[in-house]
């Protein structure tokens, strides 16, 4: 690629620090080799859960505060999502980025608060909704005084238990703003697949990504742990951290 991708990868929720350092070491090796911006993402909160005995994360006032040693220690740049309006101003004051979870993206009160932080805000198009749907959500924010907006796609839902992706999404998408990033995890959902929980196949997250860079994305969002089969949280579709490089390797070859 002509300019380097925006990169976005980290676990699915915080589950310790140990995972969430784990995870910062390799991040800031891959760029410290390729000379590429990885921003580090981790949930505090993961209210989306499909049973109400999921783990969810140790909340914001925990969270913040892990993430916000992540920043100190390592360098990294940081994303994470926001499900209610009172949580953007003191999630901004430790994240770049503040992410709207795809089933949230028409939440007006949400994308207002979110927008009046002044950092930037990754919008993530929800499974019932087309790219060219996106260009209301993008109002809202820079109706707010945001011009800072990225859009993310995720797949759409078109029957139970599976997501398809229609990559002219992403074209669509770009209209309304130059960054416009591939999930190239939850994409390979299965959601609600498996009793309760969300299924996935991993495998395919690296098609995902050359699929999505030649429909002309510009950022991709992966999900990594050390141990996906053992995450607390969207496991099955996680990439393994050790494969991180090979895949963010092979976006950047021209």
């Amino acid at each position: 690629m002509k300019d380097k991708p925006v990169i976005i990868a980290g676990p699915c929720v915080i589950e310790s620090m140990e995972c969430l350092s784990t995870v910062a070491e390799e991040l800031v090796r891959i760029n410290r080799k390729y000379d590429v911006d990885i921003i580090f993402k981790s949930s505090f909160d993961k209210a989306n859960r499909t049973s109400i005995g999921s783990f969810r994360g140790p909340g914001m006032e925990k969270g913040l505060q892990m993430l916000s040693d992540i920043k100190s220690k390592y360098g990294l740049r940081l994303l994470s999502d926001i499900h209610e309006s009172h949580q953007a101003q003191p999630v901004a004051q430790v994240v770049d980025v503040l992410q709207i979870p795809a089933f949230l993206c028409r939440q007006t009160d949400l994308l207002v608060a979110a927008a009046r932080t002044g950092k930037t805000i990754n919008i993530k198009k929800a499974q019932f909704l087309s790219g060219l749907d996106m260009e209301y959500p993008v109002e809202k924010v820079r109706q707010s005084g945001n011009d800072n907006v990225w859009l993310t796609e995720r797949g759409n839902m078109y029957g139970y238990n599976n997501l398809v992706v229609d990559f002219r999404n992403i074209a669509d998408m770009k209209r309304y703003t130059n960054i416009v990033i591939m999930d190239c995890t939850h994409s390979v959902q299965r959601p609600g697949a498996i009793g309760g929980r969300t299924g996935g196949n991993r495998e395919f997250v690296p098609a995902m990504a050359l699929a999505a860079k030649a429909f002309g994305a510009t950022g991709f969002f992966f999900e990594v742990h050390p141990d996906p089969d053992h995450a607390l949280s969207d496991g099955p579709n996680m990439l393994c951290l050790e494969n991180l490089e090979s895949v963010v390797a092979s976006l950047l070859k021209d």
